[in-house]
């Protein structure tokens, strides 16, 4: 059975005590947008000696790269340069279960954008645009989706890069919508289809990540979208208009149709990374629910005696558990590098997407004209909640790839499936 260590629930604790003095006083600021979270991230790394620990993993790595080593496969004890899986879960677990919009605009900086940059680009590219999104210094932004092609993410796309006449880089036209960060961003991570100009089809055209920053010219951002949650979380456009990109930008630095396959591997990560954000919210909505319902009384007695009451809070317990179970069933898997395949992931976030927004709904509707107002919390959790699933691809996207997959290779872990 996986479960975290006494040390991990230590920090699990600091985090709780930290989310409860610093985050949640900030939350409604934060939420009306009189204050950006950037400097609240920055406070966090402070608080938790985070710097040191980039710092270090970071100074591993250019070792490692000296060396002409690669890098720990995710699970090694060095955990890569992002850090151990278990501690980013319960970070998320615990900053979700005061403002979700905060942990989403935290982990596109670091873990889509910062990510991408440290998996995927040269050691020079790394330090130049990766370091200073782990330290913090720059905020980044991961620009994949566009107006036009949202779950169709990749045949869809229509954000071109054409080569220029001299070779020393790329034109790039095109723009991106629902990016978060993208109205405060200092780095950005595009992602455009190559245009060699030898006829090949729109949609078959290879997909390249470039690194983009504020600044160059014709690069262009959108005021912050107005949104139904994540508040708290900076939403907007990347506009590109002849943007020249040096051939420096190209991540990787070299042209390869693997690009495609690193921008399903963030896919990949982002649906991984939606578990314990579920989990945040359905603990917090539950804990909330439970004490509600102990101390609201009708007809002369609490709430919690009427089954109809009783209902609602067993069904948040089951989805907690259900839920908390994927979650260490992915863990496991990192740790026993085993991952999960894409239909797994796919698996993974339709469950515990659908199951978060029904619980924070129930949450709401066992509170009733209390829990509708936005000093009882459950009312921003359910908002915030229906995001996920729609980000990262829709619950319908998720079905297709489930089903798929199923059809192609049977239910895994049956005598029946394909191995």
């Amino acid at each position: 059975m996986f479960e975290f260590t006494d040390e991990q629930k230590m920090v699990q604790q600091m985090l709780r005590r930290w989310v409860t003095t610093v985050l949640a006083p900030r939350t409604p600021a934060l939420e009306r947008n009189e204050l950006l979270p950037y400097d609240t991230m920055r406070d966090f790394a402070k608080a938790f000696g985070y710097y040191d620990m980039a710092r270090g993993m970071f100074q591993r790595m250019e070792a490692r790269a000296s060396k002409g080593e690669a890098e720990p496969a995710r699970g090694d004890a060095e955990e890569g340069p992002r850090g151990d899986p278990s501690l980013q879960a319960i970070v998320s677990m615990e900053m979700c279960r005061e403002n979700p919009g905060f942990m989403l605009a935290f982990g596109a900086t670091l873990g889509l954008a910062g990510g991408a940059i440290l998996g995927r680009g040269t050691l020079a590219q790394k330090q130049r645009w990766g370091l200073p999104i782990l330290l913090l210094e720059k905020i980044g932004a991961w620009a994949i989706t566009e107006p036009g092609a949202g779950s169709d993410a990749f045949s869809g796309m229509r954000t071109v890069a054409r080569p220029t006449p001299a070779g020393d880089g790329w034109i790039m036209n095109g723009s991106k919508t629902f990016i978060t960060n993208a109205p405060y961003a200092d780095t950005f991570v595009v992602y455009a289809k190559i245009d060699h100009g030898d006829g090949i089809p729109m949609e078959s055209r290879p997909i390249q990540a470039f690194v983009l920053e504020r600044g160059d010219a014709g690069l262009t951002t959108g005021k912050p979208m107005a949104k139904m949650g994540m508040h708290s979380s900076p939403t907007g456009e990347v506009f590109l208009a002849d943007v020249f990109v040096p051939r420096d930008r190209l991540l990787g630095e070299k042209e390869k149709e693997a690009s495609r396959e690193g921008a399903r591997d963030v896919f990949h990560g982002e649906r991984t990374g939606m578990m314990p954000m579920c989990l945040g919210i359905i603990e917090r909505c539950l804990e909330d629910s439970l004490k509600y319902a102990k101390q609201r009384e009708t007809w002369g007695k609490p709430i919690a005696d009427y089954q109809l009451v009783q209902d609602k809070l067993a069904r948040m317990y089951v989805a907690r558990e259900n839920v908390r179970n994927l979650l260490f069933k992915y863990l496991w898997t990192v740790k026993a590098k085993k991952p999960m395949s894409m239909a797994e992931a796919s698996m993974c976030k339709l469950y515990c997407a659908r199951v978060t927004t029904e619980a924070a709904m129930e949450a709401v509707q066992l509170m009733g004209g209390n829990g509708y107002m936005a000093e009882y919390g459950v009312e921003r959790l359910a908002r915030d909640a229906k995001l996920l699933q729609i980000g990262g691809g829709a619950d319908e996207i998720q079905l297709i790839t489930v089903a798929k997959a199923l059809l192609k290779h049977g239910v895994p872990g049956t005598l029946g499936a394909e191995v």
